[in-house]
């Protein structure tokens, strides 16, 4: 596979259907890949089912997309806090569908898509309104939950540094939710703050490998 490095965001979110299933990386604002959910507004698909640990926050990155009403539903585990304004707007006015999945489930029915799991079953959410309407049974004597996972046409993540293979090497908790969600995606660009030759990063250091990855664009954070 070849890796596309792309020579800005717009290039690299170019493509993105209507309707599309789009993974988003970031724990709050740690790792949101800002400058490519800005492009993907440029770019106008609309309909969107948006996958992400929160709702947006402020109004940029993820909340600017969601108040360019271009998201038909929001999968994610923490919708609303205090900087979530936007979501909260758009949840209120019945403009926006949500589904919200513990954390850890959601990390683990990314990993499913991923690993060619088909489905797993989990204790977390059993008994409660998360479980309506899923099948549930007994396991070791506790109640679990069947999960299926949750497989994305794109994923958005944000990276530290990358070669020109498209291996990828983070930041500390900036990696979050970049790693799984590069393994569930169909198509999956990563913005970075540099590109290095290849064999210029330590593959010890390597948490993504460039075979996950299909576009890389270099960007410049504004001082």
């Amino acid at each position: 596979m070849t890796v596309r490095i792309c020579d800005d965001v717009d290039a690299a979110v170019s493509g993105v259907e209507d309707g599309a299933t789009v993974l988003i990386g970031g724990f709050g604002m740690a790792g949101m890949p800002v400058e490519l959910v800005e492009a993907l507004i440029r770019q106008g698909a609309s309909g969107l089912t948006v996958v992400s640990n929160n709702a947006g926050n402020g109004d940029t990155g993820l909340a600017a997309l969601l108040a360019a009403g271009r998201v038909r539903k929001m999968i994610c585990s923490f919708p609303r806090q205090s900087d979530s304004w936007v979501f909260d707007r758009l949840y209120r006015e019945g403009r926006i569908e949500l589904e919200v999945v513990p954390q850890g489930t959601l990390a683990e029915r990314l990993r499913a898509a991923g690993a060619g799991i088909g489905a797993f079953y989990a204790t977390t959410g059993a008994g409660t309104l998360l479980a309506e309407g899923k099948e549930t049974r007994e396991i070791a004597g506790r109640a679990h939950v069947l999960e299926y996972p949750i497989k994305g046409d794109l994923a958005l993540i944000g990276a530290h540094r990358a070669d020109r293979m498209g291996n990828l090497v983070y930041r500390k908790t900036a990696r979050n939710f970049g790693p799984v969600m590069a393994t569930a995606a169909t198509t999956v660009v990563a913005q970075v703050r540099d590109v290095v030759e290849t064999g210029g990063l330590d593959p010890e250091a390597i948490v993504t490998p460039g075979i996950y990855v299909d576009r890389v664009v270099k960007v410049v954070p504004t001082p």
